[in-house]
């Protein structure tokens, strides 16, 4: 997966809300979002090749975790999967903190990556590039795609801003449209030169991942998902998926029942994305 915009406790009626995007090779087999065999109570896709996730929800026990790449122009190649970060958390029983705090002993030993946890009580964010380092978000917006949390990258500051606007004008006591944030996630618009991050990578190449949405044969965005969780517990569940050149490939709309989540503030102005 690669942006995550989140909303945490960012509204009265809502404890959290994601708004994501996986990108990925269109080669790489993958499940849709579904309860996981080996612990239904858990939703989520599943990537077929090591068994992981990038986004999942665990709807028994009010835990989530996702997680992104970090983009290095030489990534280590002999390394654990990064979807077994999503699938571990959402396996074990310690908290968000405790978990991070344990796994930033070796978290050398994955993959560049990015990732969010969420215990029903706090939201941990956790990275090992430079370094392994984790903290406790405050409440509000954030975003992170494939470099650092909250940096300041024109993919985040859309869709962050998509979810800012919508948030003002959500109420639980309706059903929820969320077309207006699958149509940031959809955005296929390139940054501005003078905005392109500098990963790296080459130009060209960060010009092609700098929309949120990216349409391409080989490798592209493979799946948008909104999730809201409630204060009350109700969640919802949604994933679009893609195939190759961005074809449309199915949707996946789950409503759970969580244990009830902490009490959410006032709409919060956010952290810049």
């Amino acid at each position: 997966m690669c942006l995550i915009a989140v909303g945490w406790k960012a509204h009265p009626q809502l404890a959290l809300a994601i708004v994501a995007n996986r990108d990925e090779y269109h080669a790489r087999p993958s499940a849709p979002a579904a309860p996981w065999t080996e612990a239904p109570h858990i939703v989520g896709g599943r990537d077929l090749r090591e068994g992981g996730g990038w986004l999942a929800l665990d709807a028994a026990r009010g835990r989530l975790a996702a997680v992104t790449n970090f983009r290095t122009a030489h990534p280590p190649q002999a390394a654990r999967s990064r979807g077994h970060l999503v699938r571990d958390f959402l396996l074990a029983d310690a908290g968000a903190g405790d978990y991070a705090e344990r796994l930033s002993a070796q978290a050398d030993a994955y993959r560049p990556f990015n990732l969010l946890l969420w215990d029903g009580r706090e939201l941990v964010r956790l990275t090992n590039r430079p370094v392994a380092t984790w903290t406790r978000l405050m409440p509000g917006l954030h975003a992170v795609a494939n470099g650092p949390f909250d940096r300041d990258e024109a993919k985040s500051r859309r869709v962050t801003g998509a979810l800012r606007d919508w948030l003002l004008h959500y109420d639980a006591r309706r059903e929820a449209v969320i077309d207006p944030l699958l149509a940031a996630l959809a955005d296929e618009r390139p940054a501005a030169d003078g905005e392109l991050p500098a990963d790296g990578m080459g130009a060209e190449l960060e010009r092609f991942l700098s929309p949120p949405f990216i349409r391409d044969a080989r490798y592209g965005t493979r799946a948008s998902s909104v999730v809201l969780v409630e204060t009350s517990g109700r969640a919802l569940f949604f994933e679009r998926r893609f195939g190759p050149d961005g074809v449309a490939a199915g949707d996946t709309r789950l409503i759970l029942h969580l244990p009830c989540a902490a009490p959410a503030a006032s709409l919060a102005p956010g952290v810049p994305a």
